[in-house]
């Protein structure tokens, strides 16, 4: 045991001394990943704008005007919060309006019920946590050292938990979908103890980094949407899980910035 503790912790110290260069970029690109789904299904509203009134109208029962002003808030919206996500400015706002676009199209396109997509919602909404816990701490690293903020210390902490136990929900959806392989069953494995690690905070980092590794590879082999062209709705299905992925990696990538938190296996072997 004592061997296998001193070789992850030579593992660690080269990896981190490899991704010293690339760190100042995570922030960035983590919030950029974090809001492309929010992005893409902004811009395919407008292009299919004609198909999606038909369908609130004539399927899900919205009145005339009614259906326009939806689907334009929720332009408006998404636009708007992912640029304010991605500059950082006003972020809590910007959380607070994705979130809300992430409830009302789940009950006005009637999917709430869909088990597989709540799940991916879920963990779509858990890294709006992690983007709004990443604001919080860092307002609490900018005020000065004689008063500090521990309402934004005591928040980010929960906020924490929360994001990275609904995160790691996208993967139960993979545990639910798909026939059972010799491959499947072992990235069932690696990646479901990946997701454990993350939810209880040990070794969280690494964790998150396998699990956006994972994603990647899972992301490009089964929702290549570009390689569709028989059928546009099934391509614009497996286009939105390719970016709601996306979305879920950056959750992740923001966890490997700011670390998993007080209440975390981590953190509580800092203090021993």
């Amino acid at each position: 045991m004592e061997q296998i503790r001193t070789v992850s912790e030579q593992t660690e110290d080269v990896l981190e001394r490899v991704g010293r260069p690339l760190k100042p970029m995570i922030p960035w690109v983590a919030r950029t990943l974090l809001v492309s789904t929010f992005i893409e299904d902004s811009v395919r509203i407008v292009v299919q704008w004609q198909n999606q009134l038909q369908y609130l109208q004539a399927y899900r029962g919205f009145p005339w005007g009614l259906s326009h002003l939806f689907l334009l808030a929720n332009v408006v919206t998404m636009l708007a919060g992912s640029g304010l996500a991605i500059s950082r400015r006003m972020t809590e706002g910007a959380v607070g309006g994705l979130f809300a676009v992430v409830v009302l199209q789940a009950f006005a396109y009637g999917m709430i019920f869909d088990f597989r997509f709540f799940l991916r919602n879920l963990s779509v909404v858990g890294g709006l946590l992690m983007l709004l816990a990443e604001s919080q701490l860092s307002r609490r690293r900018s005020v000065f050292a004689g008063l500090p903020s521990v309402s934004d210390e005591d928040r980010s902490k929960y906020v924490l938990l929360g994001g990275r136990v609904l995160l790691v929900l996208l993967f139960v959806s993979f545990v639910f979908s798909g026939a059972m392989s010799v491959a499947r069953v072992a990235m069932i494995i690696v990646g479901g103890l990946s997701c454990v690690m993350v939810a209880v905070g040990f070794k969280a980092k690494w964790s998150a980094i396998v699990l956006v590794a994972f994603l990647s590879v899972f992301n490009l082999m089964v929702n290549n949407w570009w390689s569709i062209d028989f059928n546009p709705t099934h391509r614009d299905f497996v286009k939105y899980d390719f970016f709601q992925t996306l979305s879920i990696m950056g959750g992740f990538l923001l966890l490997v910035n700011v670390g998993p938190g007080s209440f975390s296996v981590d953190e509580k072997k800092k203090n021993f």
